[in-house]
């Protein structure tokens, strides 16, 4: 399986669909979000087309291609919107018997790690962009389509039989990993 993982929609239809145009032109099978999905933030300014209705709207289209995390701009009420499971601090998927743990990064990240054995962590909540091995995991950091910060561009990323790309969201291969390395 071929996985996209995308992270910091915060309720831009045109970044999200973006990011769906790079899920069909990768050949994608699984759309891994990794939270703050609908809402923009009190943090942040009101991005670019925002429009939640019209990014759930989307999503749902796709619910059954879809594995999502709660992110720290999640509440109740997007799960209202979403038919598809958004409420879960963490998930892992065993792909080929290699464990990727899934998380917004509020919680777990690389500066503290989830427990038990994992082979790659996947998470966003920074808006930068990040692809290392720490102690024998590596760490994937999936940026923010939306808000990349510190003049980097708008990233996702992809997993497929062991090996971790970071793209642009025109498809600029940035970084790429391998993760039994």
């Amino acid at each position: 399986m071929k996985y996209l993982f995308v992270s910091d929609i915060h309720g831009s239809l045109p970044a999200l669909q973006k990011a769906l145009t790079c899920y069909r032109e990768l050949h994608c099978d699984m759309l891994c979000l990794l939270g703050d999905i609908l809402n923009y933030g009190p943090r942040n300014t009101l991005p670019e087309g925002l429009d939640p209705q019209a990014v759930a709207k989307q999503l749902n289209a796709m619910s059954e291609d879809i594995v999502a995390v709660r992110g720290n701009c999640e509440s109740e009420v997007d799960q209202m919107l979403l038919r598809f499971p958004v409420q879960a601090d963490s998930t892992l998927i065993v792909d080929n018997g290699h464990r990727l743990f899934l998380t917004h990064g509020h919680i777990y990240n690389k500066e503290k790690m989830p427990p038990g054995r994992i082979d790659a962590l996947f998470y966003g909540h920074t808006h930068l962009w990040e692809l290392e091995r720490i102690n024998g995991v590596t760490v994937c950091n999936t940026g923010s389509i939306t808000f990349p910060k510190n003049s980097n561009p708008a990233t996702i990323a992809t997993y497929e039989e062991g090996v971790i790309s970071i793209y642009t969201l025109d498809g600029t291969l940035l970084s790429t990993c391998n993760i039994h390395k």
